[in-house]
């Protein structure tokens, strides 16, 4: 039999001060009402959805005025199939009576409740007839908390259900309503409450949407960091990370360490352009692929090339490019080989010795600027004590003051020395460091930073 067509006409209030609410107009046609979502009112004015199924043709309440003494829009339906046509997106508020009649032989969950009910009753549970007979009675609420999520709902029942109206806000409805004890200051009063109560529900639920969305990036970008692999290895390994991208963990820079069979200790530090998650997922990329391509035994030019393989590869486009320094350290811990990718050159502290930048002249192109670059392997002799610095770009290009000059290699250099002076070594040098840098900075550094310190000492 077809649906009839619901109509929309004005609730005019009576002389009595009665308004009556009759079936409302057709909705706009579209896909089902999940997708509907309230939006805040572009007036000051409040629709409101009645669910109800009055024989007589209309249930009389009082007339309904919002908080500014406007009159609430009025739309009624004679059943959920008549609901789900008017529950448009401007629809703020529902009122759904509970006694609609036969609502269980229309409800998807109806023939799993009377399959409840019958093995209950053949085992003799009288508990678990009467659980399952009480929720029968809210299955039009559970049917409307489907179809409108993001509404507020009332419901309206008699002052002797009193049981069944509570049970029906911990299902999820935002309050309750005696029929008998309705008039128009109560009514106008819930519906507000009930709006703002489900625009609060819906805030702190996207709230508690962000955060743990926030703590599973966290969880995931940690695991992203890599783990040094010196086991056997004399050498000291000290790091800090911090990217420039506001609440990340991780930023386009990257490091790695690993030491290889033979006792090589390979230590390499880069910078991908940009400061996205896109160019976060590439510095992931290229530091796993540097591991893997140290551990299968590539070093120096060879690696290199194959890395501006894996960059062009896995680029967004192809105006991405990543700078890099790679340093593999001999068994005995006394010279080293470099290679500079567009990279700035480490830098070198020894006993007795001023910090000073390594010299490395006719370095290699950034990754994935030229096809078929080179890059030169140059030996550097480190002695028997010594403490070897990588470190990104974001370090050296903080302002230093309110000035348009930058901290630069050379301010680095003494800011080093300084804090050598004073003793400081490892994670406390580091950690002075940047500290420092984003004290003259005037404030947090825009750019990712990355440091790595390998150190030494013979005997």
């Amino acid at each position: 039999m077809p649906v009839p067509v619901p109509r929309q006409r004005d609730t005019p209030a009576t002389e009595s001060g009665q308004a009556v609410l009759y079936t409302a107009a057709p909705a706009a046609t579209g896909t089902g009402v999940a997708q509907a979502t309230p939006q805040p009112p572009q007036t000051s004015q409040l629709t409101l959805l009645v669910i109800e199924d009055d024989p007589a043709g209309g249930l009389t309440i009082p007339e309904i005025l919002d908080a500014d003494g406007h009159r609430i829009r009025l739309r009624t339906a004679r059943n959920l199939t008549e609901a789900e046509r008017l529950l448009t997106p401007d629809v703020h508020c529902i009122l759904l009576d509970l006694s609609l009649p036969d609502t269980s032989a229309r409800m998807p969950g109806a023939a799993a409740t009377a399959t409840a009910t019958a093995t209950a009753t053949a085992t003799g549970t009288a508990t678990a007839t009467a659980t399952t007979t009480a929720v029968d009675q809210l299955l039009a609420l559970r049917q409307v908390l489907r179809l409108a999520p993001h509404h507020a709902v009332l419901v309206l029942t008699g002052e002797d259900d009193a049981e069944r109206a509570a049970e029906a806000v911990r299902v999820g409805a935002q309050d309750f309503l005696f029929r008998d004890e309705l008039d128009g200051r109560l009514l106008s009063r819930a519906i507000r409450y009930a709006v703002e109560r489900k625009r609060a529900d819906i805030a702190q639920y996207k709230l508690a949407e962000s955060k743990l969305r926030a703590q599973e990036n966290a969880r995931l970008e940690r695991g992203l960091l890599p783990t040094p692999l010196l086991e056997g290895s004399d050498l000291r390994f000290a790091a800090r990370y911090r990217p420039g991208r506001s609440r990340a963990l991780l930023g386009g820079d990257f490091y790695d360490t690993v030491r290889t069979p033979d006792g090589t200790v390979h230590a390499m530090i880069g910078d991908v352009c940009g400061h996205g998650p896109d160019e976060a997922a590439l510095g992931v990329e290229l530091r796993i692929a540097w591991r893997a391509l140290t551990l299968a035994g590539l070093c120096g030019d060879d690696l290199l090339a194959t890395l501006q393989e894996v960059l062009e590869v896995e680029r967004p486009c192809e105006e991405i490019f990543a700078t890099l320094c790679t340093v593999d350290i001999a068994p005995d811990g006394r010279r080293a080989g470099l290679c500079l990718a567009g990279h700035p050159a480490p830098l070198i502290s020894r006993p007795g010795r001023r910090a000073r930048l390594l010299p490395y002249e006719n370095s290699g192109p950034a990754l994935g600027l030229l096809p078929r670059a080179r890059w030169p392997r140059r030996q550097v002799e480190l002695g028997g004590s010594w403490s070897l610095m990588l470190y990104t770009d974001g370090l050296i290009e903080g302002h230093i003051g309110e000035g348009k000059e930058r901290l630069g290699q050379d301010g680095m250099v003494d800011m080093i020395n300084r804090h050598l002076d004073r003793g400081l070594s490892g994670e406390a040098l580091l950690e002075a460091s940047v500290t420092e840098a984003r004290r003259l900075n005037g404030g947090e550094l825009t750019d990712d930073v990355a440091v790595v310190l390998l150190s030494r000492a013979e005997g």
